[in-house]
């Protein structure tokens, strides 16, 4: 069996808490190349997920200058995503980025570009999509059961869970804090159920509430931070109209007051019912004059979305459709066109929050 060999750029916590792991799942690739600015970080990647004979770098030019690789996975900062995806598109490798696609828009369209003008398959780290409940809201909205969704609400709000670990407090390094972070997945997962891609105006609200708070009062998960290394917003929140008329309310936080915390998912709600991935998954409606509530069993087994991955693990599910697409079977289920939406909508958002008026597409 041919075996495709796969580059990794960037060897910090998402490449080892999720992209490594789920490529050594799969016998049809091989990773060969490994490449952080810490060397020790890609020489312990190495050892753990590489051949025996994988190369370990520190200048990501060079990984890209190997003919051999053909498959580049940008595991970066969020700054770096831009510039290294589009020297890895040139140098002739499929690419799989991390999430969000850019930390603008105009560093999000000259990757977009790049995959147009060289042919390569381009695609992001937006996993969510591939959970089960997320794959049966999906099917059930293509089935036509919501009919025209005209309002949704993507959540991604955690109580007191501020990531204090790499780069994620450092505005410049990362664009944003939980708007860009998690607000992201949000985000994508609900207009992927929609599949509506066009959105004429934003209105948005950023919050440094809580990030000034010294140690006593912090409560944090994973520790305590530092308040002034913490530059990016603790809160963010969006209302977004699409072209259609439909509106979206977009709820970010890594730290709020709330006891209702939910992470990276949505609800929607059409002309036929509604749906969400509050509790499993809830399918609304009305049938025969009654109003109903149906809960499909979420526990059961069931089908892989796609064939030869299991079924309870978006990582690897997400590696397998994105490995099948690189081997000529099928297309990559997160386009660069719709990453590119979301990075739009979540600029705008911060836009709006700066200037205080509406944000128009």
């Amino acid at each position: 069996m041919k075996k495709i060999k796969i580059g990794i750029i960037g060897c910090g916590g998402i490449a080892n808490g999720k992209h490594m792991p789920a490529l050594s799942k799969l016998n049809d690739v091989e990773m060969v190349a490994f490449c952080d600015l810490i060397p020790e970080k890609a020489e312990a990647a190495a050892k753990r997920y590489g051949t025996p004979d994988a190369k370990v770098y520190t200048d990501y030019k060079e990984l890209l200058a190997d003919p051999e690789i053909e498959v580049v996975h940008v595991l970066t900062p969020n700054r770096a995503h831009s510039f290294i995806t589009v020297d890895a598109l040139h140098a002739g490798k499929h690419v799989m980025c991390e999430k969000p696609m850019a930390i603008n828009s105009a560093e999000a369209k000259k990757m977009l570009d790049a995959a147009n003008e060289t042919g390569k398959l381009l695609t992001f780290g937006y996993q969510s999509r591939y959970r089960a409940d997320s794959q049966y809201l999906k099917a059930e909205a293509e089935d036509g059961t919501f009919g025209d969704i005209y309002y949704a609400k993507a959540t991604a709000i955690r109580r007191r869970a501020v990531p204090t670990w790499g780069v994620f407090l450092n505005e410049y390094e990362q664009g944003g804090g939980p708007l860009i972070d998690i607000g992201t997945h949000a985000l994508d997962l609900t207009l992927w159920i929609m599949n509506n891609y066009k959105p004429k105006y934003c209105v948005g609200t950023t919050y440094h509430k809580l990030n000034g708070l010294g140690k006593d009062d912090q409560g944090n998960a994973w520790g305590n931070w530092d308040p002034d290394k913490f530059t990016v917003e603790d809160a963010a929140f969006g209302f977004v109209v699409m072209e259609n008329g439909a509106t979206i309310n977009l709820e970010s936080s890594w730290a709020l007051n709330t006891l209702d915390s939910r992470e990276a998912v949505t609800l929607v709600c059409g002309t036929k019912a509604g749906g969400d991935c509050w509790d499993g998954v809830r399918i609304n409606g009305v049938s025969h004059g009654r109003q109903y509530v149906m809960k499909p069993n979420m526990q059961a087994g069931g089908a892989a979305y796609f064939d030869g991955a299991p079924a309870d693990d978006p990582a690897v599910v997400e590696a397998r459709q994105w490995i099948n697409a690189v081997e000529g079977k099928g297309t990559p289920t997160v386009t660069p066109e719709q990453a590119y939406t979301v990075t739009r909508i979540l600029e705008g958002i911060y836009i709006s929050a700066k200037t205080g008026d509406i944000y128009r597409f």
